[in-house]
């Protein structure tokens, strides 16, 4: 077979990314790709996402997402940092080195926002949810203030577990994902 040398959109993630608990195809990723078909785009999008991934996980496999030279990097990390209660400023700090590299090696980079169940407390809650505005503003790229906007705490469209979208809620994360990532990409 030919190599697919069209553009790479690199998604690189966690659980939210991989489409943990769906069907194969179901992923954003992948409803990102079936997008970019019919829309008539020539990019090919590759799922980065493993689950259970913390930024420090992130910033260990990135040399390897970035040795496939992707034009754009969907950046969806920091859920299990928090989830784990580790320090907003590693997680933070991961996330820069992230940004940074990523933005060396050529490619433009869209911060993807999460956000965290009300039992982690609001002063936790406020210093993570505030690390992806802080770093979109400083160095200037685009971010989806809250990935699972119009799909966390809706029980029709969230798996049992109450922190993965099902195969609906991931139809609307694609459909964010899509609003954002348009705008960096063309025909």
């Amino acid at each position: 077979m030919a190599a697919d040398t069209r553009p790479e959109i690199a998604c690189f993630g966690d659980s939210l990314t991989a489409g943990l608990g769906l069907e194969p195809g179901q992923s954003f990723p992948a409803l990102l790709q079936r997008k970019l078909d019919g829309e008539g785009y020539r990019y090919r999008v590759v799922n980065f996402g493993v689950s259970g991934d913390t930024t420090q996980d992130g910033l260990a496999r990135l040399p390897m997402v970035l040795a496939e030279k992707p034009v754009v990097v969907v950046l969806e990390l920091g859920a299990n940092d928090g989830l784990r209660g580790q320090p907003v400023t590693v997680t933070r700090d991961n996330l820069a080195q992230m940004i940074e590299a990523a933005r060396q090696s050529g490619a433009q980079v869209l911060l993807a926002g999460i956000t965290l169940p009300p039992n982690y407390g609001p002063t936790y809650i406020r210093k993570f949810q505030a690390i992806y505005p802080e770093l979109a503003a400083k160095y200037h790229i685009p971010l989806i203030p809250f990935l699972l906007a119009g799909v966390a705490g809706d029980g029709r469209l969230m798996q049992r577990d109450g922190l993965h979208p099902n195969a609906e809620g991931t139809v609307l994360v694609s459909h964010t994902v899509w609003e954002s990532l348009k705008l960096l990409i063309k025909k």
